[in-house]
């Protein structure tokens, strides 16, 4: 599919981006180059706290063996996807028209896609919000809403207009900047806590066994599938395999193990001396203001939902540059991907698309109403459920191009409309999975839906649902650019 017919590049082409179309092989660059992507989108405040949420409930040694499994995990499906999106030149939700779900049918990859990573875009611009006003003392009001909120916004926008390059450029800067304020709060939460490394790693809840190691497995590897989505986003301008396993492996070390490590340091010995500063009587309107009765149900509450005020009382003025170069860069790898996904979204659907430009106004928008409906707690509770779907998606496509495909993009003049066995393969083994870890029979739904989607959409391909069956064609180049 990619062209390697060198263009000149003009402003509006900066800002699509090669939205819906196969990025040139002249645009292609090293693993190295794009690292910073995967790295970046990873290393952030909710993911330290997912590490350190890992190791509370298996224990420091077998959270980290959790860890290693996860990150092999991770790399694996990572790379699968995004060699598929290597070859094709395209996003990920791009690809799923000619692996998986059709034309047509890829609206429900970008559905998906879209709903998890715009939620993470709301979720992370309310956590900046409460940071910011936990650290100058301010009272939560309209006016500091509209004003932190405003800033925020305009600033993913500016900085996700024009293309991967300077989306790059940030996320490199911000990623060196983040990885040396996460040392240096770790230095300073041992020094703080006198906590040691030899207690951290002694660290046992009681009573560990088979159901703690699978729920903390599942707390990390159930992510695997929406961080392989938003790798496959950059490695679409890889220049090779061997470049997309270093975004792959690359990611999935820094997000599965370094992450987890710190976050492990950072918050068992962080807890001592966040516990100290709230039980002052003279850091009573701090302490009040964090939801929680008791000192522990407080540091629970700050670790998880308001994880930028725990690093400010951690470490001060620092703990606020590390919650915003955590954040910010993450932030804008969330606006990018969202953009993407919300370009086929809308291409698949009406046919056309109005730019990505507008639907990278368009992602900000939805995030802000998202946070001033108040329903981020129930974008929360469909997390578990968005991990399953995106890692059927990731099975699917991986199926569809490696099994079925036998590893080669799609060279067909005509593309389906709608793949239907892959759209009953992945919602059905995403319902299947669901219902088994939602009532309590599993804690690996994500693993369930990992298994079961293949087997499924490969007899179904084979037998009841081969293609062209229930749905028509589209010449493969429509299928590239709907819009025109």
């Amino acid at each position: 599919m990619p062209e390697n017919t060198p263009r000149r590049p003009d402003l509006r082409a900066v800002i699509e981006d090669n939205a819906l179309q196969s990025v040139p092989l002249d645009q292609r660059q090293s693993g190295w180059s794009l690292f910073a992507n995967t790295a970046g989108v990873g290393s952030t405040l909710v993911v330290l706290g997912v590490g350190a949420a890992v190791t509370f409930t298996a224990g420091t040694k077998w959270g980290l063996v959790v860890a290693l499994v996860a990150a092999v995990f991770g790399s694996s499906i990572g790379w699968a996807v995004g060699r598929i999106c290597q070859v094709t030149g395209t996003s990920s939700t791009v690809t799923a028209r000619f692996h998986g779900l059709g034309a047509r049918g890829s609206a429900i990859a970008s559905l998906v896609f879209a709903f998890m990573i715009l939620g993470f875009l709301a979720l992370e611009n309310a956590l900046l919000y409460y940071g910011t006003i936990f650290m100058f003392g301010w009272e939560p009001s309209a006016a500091n809403k509209i004003g932190i909120f405003g800033v925020l916004t305009l600033a993913w926008i500016a900085l996700t207009t024009f293309g991967l390059g300077l989306v790059q450029k940030v996320s490199l800067l911000l990623t060196a900047v983040c990885g040396v304020l996460f040392v240096v709060v770790t230095v300073i939460a041992l020094d703080k806590s006198h906590v040691s490394l030899a207690d951290i790693w002694a660290y046992s809840p009681p009573n560990v066994g088979f159901t703690e190691v699978t729920g903390a497995l599942s707390i990390i590897a159930g992510i695997a599938g929406a961080l392989a989505l938003v790798g496959a986003d950059f490695s679409r301008y890889a220049r090779t395999s061997s470049d997309v396993k270093v975004l792959a492996v690359g990611g999935a070390i820094v997000v599965n193990i370094v992450i987890v490590a710190i976050g492990t340091i950072v918050f068992q010995a962080g807890n001592v001396v966040v516990a100290e500063y709230l039980a002052d009587p003279a850091n009573a309107a701090q302490a009040a203001s964090q939801a929680g009765a008791t000192i522990p149900e407080k540091i629970a509450f700050m670790s998880s939902a308001n994880p930028g005020a725990y690093f400010i009382v951690l470490s001060g003025f620092l703990g606020f540059l590390v919650m915003y170069a955590a954040q910010a860069k993450a932030q804008v790898l969330n606006t990018y991907s969202g953009s993407l996904a919300l370009s086929n979204l809308s291409d698949a659907v009406l046919g056309r698309s109005p730019g990505r430009l507008f639907m990278v106004v368009l992602g900000n928008v939805i995030a802000l109403l998202a946070i001033w409906g108040d329903i981020l707690d129930r974008i929360n509770s469909f997390l578990g459920l968005l991990g399953i779907l995106t890692t059927a998606l990731c099975a699917l496509m991986i199926t569809d191009f490696f099994v079925v495909g036998r590893g080669r993009a799609r060279s067909a003049e005509r593309v389906e409309q709608v793949n239907w066995a892959g759209v009953v393969a992945m919602l059905g083994s995403s319902a299947v999975a669901y219902w088994l870890q939602d009532s309590g029979r599993t804690n690996l739904g994500f693993l369930v839906a990992l298994v079961l989607c293949p087997v499924v959409y490969v007899v179904l391909r084979t037998s009841l649902l081969p293609e062209g069956r229930g749905t028509n064609t589209v010449a493969a180049s429509a299928a590239l650019e709907l819009a025109e």
